[in-house]
């Protein structure tokens, strides 16, 4: 069996111990009485609406919970954790703070699959006892009586057959001497202050009036679902060349391939694909979404689906189902992952329309509702209705998925999935799940709170954010706050910088200095971030009026010379590179919980760090790192940083030594220091608090 032992502010390792007993709890008298003894409220972590919450393989999850008695005497809490092979293990939760009753324990879940736990609450006899003999015995009150009460709990501990015998014959001779005619009262006081002893009782409490919480669950997931740097391209762009007569020919697979080992030396660990089937003709938009395509125009590979084949089929400029298996070969070989966009959606060319017309909406007139988003209209795509036939649609969709999983997909990014029932969704990651644990899901759905969240709790591993479009340090602080603290237990964030669709006046107008700020918060504030191609070579023109690239890569084929921006110094590559590797080198950034806010004189200077124990780093020291950026990319700005130390162990005014992880720079700080942030040359620091033990 597994235990966890006691380290500094609550956080726990795993080790072997002997088994500890579970206690009977005790029955009411009172046959209405739903109250425990000692009421335990509030657990955590926790889903919405009943569903599991959510941790990672290798993620410090703080266990909290609300546990409060009368009186003054103390309680103790545990929290009672059974691994998916049923190893059981005790873990002691301290107390946050003083008059809150909130109490808190930290472990890292390291084995995949369900957990179980519950928290249990005591009163701590022997941590009374001390206490307030303690008091006592220094002011010279009831001397004799708590040396005599203090006798009995020990020796009544020392009876107890399941401590050790060894342990048992010290607590009998403590027993012993304080029971004794010749003990003085600065013995009594020895025995009620000594850290040994109360270390043994803290490991082994004499307890009293148990109380427990039922029995809850947490999935643990695979740790990529939960800490990665993604990198999307268009297979299409990648080796399209300019033909003879103007016209552009497709990228393929193979082609496509070649562009792997530069993403994979930039760092990142999974390489997302828009859809690759065929694209449907009708209705097919022209460059810059226009309603009219020319013959060489190839559409959007959202609108899915062609007389070539739908969901199952790749588009034949691409290569066959036997170069997409070899791309996903070699893109494994090189240590990525190859997520697969999943859009459950059809152009009117698509197979179903003629042979499934029941799983479409059918207007007055008998034509296809096309799919909308007013005052947006997308001719080319005809949405999906789950109502008429959920039955043969949801077969369907688990059919294609798991043809995917086949070709040796293991990641799929949804498309709009908030546009679809959220039973559904739960109906399907619940059994793709079943049979395969380490199938992510990725939700991309900038809609409201309430649905976002909600495809969080019935099950994707991951969800896109309001990140891209929160760009002030008063917008930052709240998203930080609310996707580390509110959110965490079940909706791991993935902050995008951009998309396809997706590029804020922010980088419009924020020049390069605007992509260095964003990238590097979105690396460092969660362990999933994204990158979608062309965000290191500063593509900033949008079509007017919109958020969107001009000549979108949705629409049209990009050529773009990767080798020639680097060599020139016009990518933002080697910058990339650099936050991956600082990622990779520091575990308190692939953690989500662990995010600290502190403060700074200057409106548009952000402040926030992230904290590991040496407990759960692997290498024997704490890691901290320090985040401060200029979030206004027009301007130089000077100010004072205000930091609370104690959160890694520094008594406020202590100096300690901070490294920039980009610069290189190393300073002398404390817990206010002055710091000047140039958004055109050196925006943002990421210091490392070295020496750390």
């Amino acid at each position: 069996m597994t235990d966890l032992s006691a380290t500094d502010a609550g956080s726990v390792a795993l080790r072997s111990t002997a088994e500890i007993p579970v206690r009977a709890l005790p029955t009411t008298d009172a046959a209405d009485a739903q109250t425990p003894r000692i009421p335990l409220a509030d657990p955590s972590p926790a889903a919405p609406e009943g569903f599991q919450p959510k941790a990672f393989t290798g993620e410090v999850i703080p266990f909290r919970v609300v546990a409060f008695r009368e009186g003054h005497d103390v309680i103790g809490v545990h929290l009672r954790l059974r691994t998916p092979n049923k190893q059981e293990s005790l873990h002691r939760l301290t107390p946050l703070g003083d008059g809150t009753d909130r109490w808190q324990v930290d472990v890292a879940l390291d084995e995949p699959l369900t957990w179980t736990f519950r928290f249990e609450a005591f009163a701590d006899e022997f941590a009374t006892w001390a206490h307030a003999a303690a008091v006592k015995i220094a002011a010279g009150v009831d001397v004799d009586v708590m040396r005599a009460l203090g006798a009995e709990l020990i020796q009544r501990a020392a009876e107890d057959t399941t401590r050790p015998k060894k342990q048992r014959k010290h607590l009998a001779t403590i027993a012993e001497r304080l029971a004794s005619p010749e003990a003085t009262a600065a013995d009594a006081q020895a025995v009620a202050t000594d850290p040994d002893l109360a270390a043994l009782f803290q490991e082994r409490p004499l307890a009293a009036l148990d109380s427990a919480t039922p029995w809850r669950t947490i999935l643990v997931e695979r740790a990529l679902a939960g800490a990665a740097a993604w990198y999307e391209f268009f297979p299409r762009s990648e080796g399209a060349v300019r033909t003879a007569d103007g016209t552009i020919a497709s990228g393929t697979f193979a082609t496509a391939a070649e562009r792997l080992p530069a993403v994979a030396a930039m760092g990142f660990d999974v390489v997302y694909l828009p859809p690759i089937h065929p694209i449907g003709r009708l209705n097919r938009k022209g460059p810059n979404n226009t309603l009219t395509a020319g013959p060489e125009d190839p559409g959007s590979p959202w609108a899915v689906g062609a007389a070539e084949g739908g969901h199952d089929a790749v588009h034949p400029d691409l290569g066959t189902l036997a170069d997409f298996r070899a791309f996903v070969e070699t893109a494994n070989e090189l240590g990525l992952e190859v997520a697969l966009d999943l859009a459950l959606q059809a152009a009117p060319d698509h197979p179903w329309v003629t042979q499934h017309p029941e799983w479409f909406t059918e207007l007055p007139d008998g034509s296809i509702a096309y799919a909308e988003n007013p005052p947006k209209k997308y001719q080319d795509i005809y949405p999906l209705n789950f109502d008429r036939d959920p039955v043969g649609l949801y077969t369907e969709v688990l059919r294609v998925v798991e043809h995917w999983i086949s070709q040796g997909v293991r990641i799929f990014r949804v498309d709009n999935p908030h546009t679809k029932p959220l039973r559904f969704w739960e109906w399907l990651i619940r059994t793709v799940n079943t049979k395969h644990p380490d199938v992510l899901f990725l939700a991309e759905a900038f809609t409201r709170p309430a649905p976002m969240r909600g495809l969080a709790a019935v099950g994707f591993q991951q969800s896109y954010s309001y990140f891209t479009w929160r760009n002030t340090k008063a917008e930052l602080e709240e998203f930080l706050v609310s996707i580390a603290h509110e959110t965490a237990d079940y909706m791991r964030p993935n902050l995008f910088v951009n998309t396809p669709d997706i590029l804020t006046e922010y980088l419009q107008f924020g020049g390069r200095a605007a992509y260095r700020i964003r990238a590097a918060i979105a690396a460092t504030a969660a362990p999933l971030y994204g990158v979608y191609a062309g965000y290191e070579l500063y593509e900033n023109v949008a079509r007017p009026g919109s958020e969107e690239n001009l000549d979108n890569e949705k629409y049209e084929y990009k050529l773009r010379d990767w080798a020639a921006a680097e060599a020139e110094g016009r990518s933002l590559a080697p910058f990339l590179t650099r936050l991956n590797e600082i990622r990779r080198a520091h575990p308190a950034l692939r953690q989500l919980r662990n995010l600290r806010l502190h403060w700074s004189d200057d409106d548009a200077v952000l402040v926030y760090s992230k904290h590991l124990d040496r407990t759960f780093t692997g290498t024997g020291e704490d890691d901290t790192i320090i985040v401060v950026a200029n979030v206004d990319p027009h301007s130089v700005r000077q100010t004072t940083v205000h930091l609370d130390t104690l959160a890694w162990g520094v008594e406020p005014g202590a100096p300690y030594e901070v490294e920039d992880l980009v610069t290189g720079s190393v300073w002398t700080w404390t817990d206010h220091n002055f710091v000047r942030l140039d958004a055109f040359t050196e925006p943002v620091h990421i210091l490392h608090v070295k020496g750390q033990r």
